[in-house]
């Protein structure tokens, strides 16, 4: 479930992206990236280990720092899942369109057809979910390191000059875009309370997590950049070029059957643990409680799993009635997520032991998500106005506690 989080759908359109950015440069990025990977990993498997609860990282900001903060968490995470999903079908149809064709009428259908797959994956339940899951990491990884050892002898180390044709600058900005990347660390204590041990296992996930998608992400951006050189920033489907070149045309319906799997995977991940939020949610009376059904640990949450379900697909349908495309849904989202982390490693700091391994990761994590503020600029404004709507659905919601009026005389 953690690969499956994290090693999604910026594997498919991002080293392309991020190498028009910064050039060869963005390699940095990705390093810099996979580095900060590690103490925010740490930190969020040691709050899972200690407080598995299908709030996350919403839980987490509760006990540290009140109900305001666990219903900002809490929005700014569940209302990113579906734009998200959005972004990420409309990638994976991409794919599919270049291998079969059919133009933006299969790139739609198959963004659909993803978001179905996965929410009926979820409504029978996480266990089947997780199999499924796991099925779909196995295969993720085959592909991808078939197609980065076919690809590596057209490498070309010339194609490294220039390293920084844009500017040193350009490696901030290339790294806030790779956020897309790297969000998911925090999906998994969502589901902290389905572990059978969250304190022998969730460390254990989260290291070989860390292993496996720093690995494979760095292995791959360097492949796109020594193979298809400046050809590179133009790419609209990178790992569909990289397959091709090692393999041969045929590859590209390799590289769409890939970028399904990468795409089903982030998508299945975050639905579950979004769900599971939902409910949460609900019950503590931050949203409607008519989601709260499914909150309890291995429990299904088929009302919220509905909720996310339209709001993906409303979300699809208004990025192509725009016609904008999903660069506007990914930056959004992943401000949002920007968003979560501030909170969740603020929560660790707070929470965590002192002088303890974890808190001090906690307090790494901190300032380099501070960087990360920084560097989303404007696109922080949708996660605050998020956190906004969040704070007065407690004051003036449902679930807002009432103001009793005396019955006495003036």
């Amino acid at each position: 479930m953690y690969v499956g989080a994290v090693l999604g759908t910026g594997v498919i359109a991002l080293p392309a992206m991020a190498a028009k950015v910064a050039g060869p440069a963005s390699l940095l990025a990705w390093a810099a990236l996979v580095v900060l990977s590690a103490p925010l990993a740490a930190a969020f498997a040691a709050l899972g280990s200690r407080y598995p609860d299908a709030g996350g990282v919403s839980y987490y900001a509760r006990l540290a720092f009140g109900p305001r903060a666990a219903a900002v968490a809490g929005w700014c995470f569940y209302f990113a899942v579906p734009p998200g999903s959005a972004a990420a079908g409309l990638f994976g149809g991409a794919y599919v369109s270049s291998a079969l064709g059919g133009g933006k009428a299969t790139v739609v259908v198959t963004a659909a057809g993803l978001m179905a797959v996965v929410g009926l994956a979820n409504w029978v339940g996480l266990k089947v979910s997780g199999r499924l899951q796991l099925g779909l990491a196995a295969l993720l990884v085959t592909l991808l390191l078939a197609a980065i050892a076919a690809s590596l002898p057209q490498a070309r180390l010339a194609h490294l000059h220039p390293f920084a044709p844009h500017g040193w600058s350009a490696i901030g900005p290339a790294a806030a875009l790779l956020v897309w990347s790297f969000a998911g660390w925090e999906a998994i204590t969502y589901l902290a309370g389905e572990f059978r041990s969250p304190a022998r296992d969730l460390p254990r996930a989260t290291g070989l997590a860390v292993a496996i998608v720093g690995a494979l992400y760095l292995a791959l951006a360097f492949a796109v950049i020594v193979v298809l050189g400046p050809g590179a920033a133009n790419s609209t489907a990178p790992l569909g070029d990289l397959m091709a070149s090692g393999l041969g045309g045929n590859a590209r319906l390799l590289a769409a059957g890939s970028a399904l799997l990468l795409t089903m995977g982030a998508m299945n991940a975050y639905w579950a643990g979004a769900s599971k939020l939902g409910a949460a949610l609900g019950r503590d009376g931050q949203l409607p409680a008519v989601l709260a059904r499914g909150s309890m640990a291995g429990e299904v949450p088929r009302r919220s799993l509905m909720a996310v379900a339209v709001l993906s697909l409303l979300a699809l349908g208004a990025v192509e009635a725009a016609d904008v495309g999903p660069a506007p849904l990914v930056l959004l989202t992943t401000g949002s997520f920007v968003m979560v982390y501030a909170l969740g490693v603020g929560a660790a700091v707070k929470l965590l032991p002192k002088r303890s391994a974890a808190r001090a990761a906690a307090l790494v994590a901190l300032v380099a998500v501070a960087v990360l503020l920084v560097m989303s600029g404007r696109y922080m404004i949708w996660p605050l106005l998020v956190g906004a709507g969040a704070l007065a659905y407690g004051k003036y919601g449902p679930g807002a506690p009432k103001v009793a009026r005396s019955t006495e005389p003036a």
